[in-house]
């Protein structure tokens, strides 16, 4: 772990504004979170798989089969502007 944390210049970049206590306590903040990171590297995980998710389960899904649907022409009757099934918009950008 780095000794030191450049709080003001993590200030700039994510464009904060914190006072003097403030950054003092951000940069306690973020060292334990460091320290903490740095702990965790440490543990043994010789023969743990990896996870995709912390709980067990399956997922339930349903059948995927078509259910009923709507013409367009009932979604594009309040459009302005329609052709083929299609909506027309203005051009925007030349």
């Amino acid at each position: 772990m780095t000794d030191s944390i450049d709080i003001a210049h993590l200030c700039t970049l994510a464009k904060l504004e914190l006072a003097e206590s403030e950054r003092d306590s951000a940069e306690a903040d973020l060292r334990n979170i460091m320290l903490m990171v740095d702990a965790m590297g440490d543990v043994n995980t010789t023969g743990v798989e990896p996870l995709a998710h912390p709980m067990e389960f399956v997922a339930r899904l349903r059948d995927d089969t078509p259910g009923p649907t709507i013409e367009a022409g009932q979604f594009q009757h309040n459009a302005p502007e329609t052709a083929e099934q299609l909506y027309l918009v203005p051009r925007v950008v030349d």
